[in-house]
């Protein structure tokens, strides 16, 4: 094949939370750094609703003008409504677009190559290592040969598997959602809608960035339902179902589509081999209650950057890399496992026991509900719950996380 060739120490494939974070530190510790985006532009496409927590996005530096605050959460079921209420915000909801480019510039600034409009289209292999990548650009086909391939491409895992070391994502969830303008709308209080009206095997969401900027979505799991999400999405907001009927004063205006997949079937047996890590989504470093995950791509993004540049001496053998998924494994691996036994509970649920269910919230202070939701499934975190909300429903399931 055709086409320039350069040697990088480490090659990265994804322009997301996850590739940046790691291209930024790779750089950082020195490293000759090459990242590959297939869009046109960073963040040029929108694939996730945007929510994560405070205090993760001060611990990992990232500056509040990139997020609105929510201090308030609602739960919506068929027959139900709940809302907690916080003093002080706790959640919110990102500026993706501009916190994803904000990402960029730290990773350009510490010298790393940034390549946009630029597809991976082949992994280069010499025996069972990965040696570089192939990719097509602006400029013309580009073979790289690198040290190191980081994927970092997402749900695709498009790295992983074209070397042959990961399969597809057999449980998933794929979402739908527009960014809408609104009149004056509650920016302090996220929502999730509950019940087969919002959803099959899922939620639907109504999460502001604004007082007149909301992104309303829905999300589905696969295979517990083929159902399409912008179908239910487009009903929802035709039938203003609850809580739309009281938003906006009635005029919902979308801006922007966003569509996207999330692995939901818990971490990767394996995120590196000789010459290659996986990270964020391709490695399965989701939380299943809310499908997010930036938290962990940044974080994870981050320790791939760093203990990849430290591999390099080492010629990036698999063993050289073991304490990047030791660390990641150690700090989410169980809890992702205990969230996915209440997730495959939730995908059960009829509307009536969806009622009762989201009862179970109405009791919890609003710290017990977001280590809840974070998926913070501690043994010490989950006896205090259970021994403070003595409903038989809230204990069946706080039994089954403590029995994991």
């Amino acid at each position: 094949m055709e086409g320039k060739e350069e040697k990088f120490d480490i090659a990265v494939v994804g322009g997301g939370p996850a590739g940046l974070s790691a291209a930024y530190s790779a750089a950082k510790e020195g490293a000759k750094v090459v990242l590959f985006e297939k869009d046109q532009s960073i963040a040029h496409c929108i694939r996730t609703s945007g929510v994560t927590w405070i205090s993760e996005m001060e611990r990992l530096g990232i500056p509040s003008k990139f997020y609105n605050p929510i201090q308030n959460y609602r739960f919506v079921s068929s027959s139900n409504d709940v809302l907690i209420t916080g003093d002080v915000s706790k959640s919110c909801v990102l500026d993706i677009r501009a916190m994803y480019q904000h990402l960029s510039v730290l990773a350009a600034k510490e010298g790393a190559q940034l390549k946009v409009k630029s597809n991976v289209i082949d992994v280069i292999k010499d025996g069972h290592r990965v040696v570089g990548v192939r990719a097509s650009t602006p400029e013309g086909m580009l073979t790289v040969r690198s040290t190191l391939v980081i994927d970092a491409s997402g749900f695709s895992t498009s790295v992983g598997r074209k070397a042959g070391m990961a399969s597809n994502w057999k449980r998933y969830g794929v979402g739908a959602e527009y960014e809408c303008y609104c009149d004056d709308i509650d920016s302090t209080t996220w929502v999730l809608m509950v019940g087969q009206k919002y959803s099959d095997a899922g939620y639907a969401w109504v999460f502001p960035l604004s007082p007149n900027r909301v992104r309303i979505g829905v999300g589905i799991g696969r295979p517990e339902s083929n159902a399409e999400p912008l179908e239910k999405l487009h009903k929802i907001i035709e039938k203003r179902f609850k809580p739309l009927d009281t938003i906006g004063q009635g005029k919902i205006q979308p801006l922007e589509l966003h569509y996207g997949f999330i692995p939901n079937q818990g971490v990767r047996r394996n995120s590196i081999a000789d010459g290659l890590i996986m990270v964020g989504d391709s490695a399965g470093q989701s939380n299943p209650l809310v499908l997010e995950g930036i938290r962990y791509a940044i974080d994870f993004g981050r320790l791939a950057g760093k203990v990849g540049a430290d591999s390099l001496s080492q010629n990036s053998d698999k063993e050289s890399l073991v304490e990047y998924e030791r660390s990641w494994k150690a700090k989410i691996e169980s809890k992702i496992q205990s969230a996915l036994k209440v997730q495959m509970r939730w995908v059960g649920l009829t509307d009536e026991e969806w009622d009762k269910e989201i009862e179970i919230l109405r009791d919890m202070t609003v710290h017990e509900f977001l280590d809840f939701i974070k998926a913070d499934f501690t043994k010490a975190n989950m006896m205090k719950l259970a021994v403070h909300h003595p409903k038989i429903a809230a204990r069946q399931l706080f039994n089954m996380i403590l029995k994991s």
